[in-house]
C-alpha cells in the first residue's frame, strides 16, 4: 500500500527521512516541501554512475567511507534532503540503520535535461554549504566532461573548475585520489 505525503505539511529533514521509506517513488525535500524527482536517466547515465561508484569504492578505505547511490538521502538543511546520484560519506559514528548520510565528503550529480539548472544552481549552493563536504562533481552523461568544486585551504569553495577530454585526470585532493576520465567514460560517446 502506498501512503501519500500530506501536501500542505511543512516537513523537517528528520520527519521526511523517517517517512520516506513508506512512500513509493523518489522524492526530495526542498525548503520543507516534498518535491517529486523525475527519473529520466539514460543507459550512459547509469553506466557513468556505476563506474564512478566502482572507482571510488575500490580506491577508498571501506572502514572509513561508504560509497552509494541516490537511494540514500543527504540532509542539506533542517528542512532539506537531496538524493545525489553518487555520494561518499565518512561514517565516523554512522550506523547501519542511518536514514541519511551524516558526513558526506563527496557528492556527484550526472546531468539530465530535467536536472541541469538544479545541479548547477540550488544543489551547488546547498551541497557546498555542508561543513563536511570536500568535493562536488557535476558530470556530463554524454562525453568526458565534468565540473567540480573543491574545498580550498581557507575552507571555502571557489567557482567550479571544468575538466574535459579522455586524457584528463580528476584530482580529488581531499580524498587523496585521482580518477582518469577515460576510466569513467569508457564506451560513452
Amino acid at each position: 500500500m502506498t501512503v501519500q505525503f500530506p501536501a500542505a505539511k511543512t516537513w523537517t529533514a528528520d520527519e521526511f527521512l523517517r517517512s520516506a521509506e513508506r512512500h513509493e517513488g523518489r522524492f526530495e525535500l526542498v525548503d520543507g516541501r516534498i518535491a517529486d524527482v523525475m527519473i529520466d536517466v539514460t543507459r550512459d547515465h547509469v553506466r557513468l554512475a556505476t563506474r564512478l561508484i566502482l572507482a571510488l569504492g575500490t580506491r577508498l578505505d571501506p572502514e572509513i567511507y561508504d560509497v552509494g547511490t541516490a537511494d540514500f538521502g543527504v540532509k542539506i538543511s533542517p528542512r532539506g534532503v537531496r538524493l545525489p546520484d553518487v555520494f561518499v560519506d565518512r561514517f565516523a559514528g554512522g550506523e547501519g540503520r542511518d536514514l541519511g548520510a551524516p558526513a558526506p565528503v563527496l557528492l556527484a550529480e550526472i546531468l539530465s535535461p530535467s536536472s541541469f539548472a538544479r545541479d548547477f544552481k540550488p544543489k551547488a549552493v546547498e551541497y557546498t554549504s555542508l561543513p563536511t563536504l570536500l568535493h562536488y562533481l557535476v558530470l556530463s552523461p554524454d562525453e568526458p566532461r565534468l565540473w567540480f568544486w573543491s574545498r580550498d585551504e581557507a575552507g571555502g569553495f571557489a567557482e567550479p573548475a571544468l575538466l574535459e577530454g579522455p586524457e584528463a585526470q580528476l584530482e580529488l585532493a581531499g580524498l587523496s585520489l585521482s580518477l582518469p576520465l577515460a576510466e569513467l567514460y569508457r564506451g560513452i560517446a
